[in-house]
């Protein structure tokens, strides 16, 4: 709601720039999109590391 209001104030004061980032928001959003899926890739493999190291605590009861 905060970034649909800062777009309309942007809109009130500077319609052509406001405009320009209408139209150029999806394809930096399509350009990023690559780098948010290595980044969950790489959280992912991290977890499954910790699941794995913490294994052996959790058996013996530890917290």
């Amino acid at each position: 709601m905060l970034g649909f209001l800062a777009w309309l104030l942007l809109l009130f004061l500077c319609w052509p720039l406001a405009l320009l980032a209408l139209v150029l928001y999806p394809l930096f959003w399509l350009l990023l999109l690559p780098f948010r899926l290595v980044g969950i890739g790489v959280e992912a493999v991290f977890e499954l590391l910790r699941a794995i190291v913490m294994l052996p605590a959790r058996v013996l009861g530890g917290r």
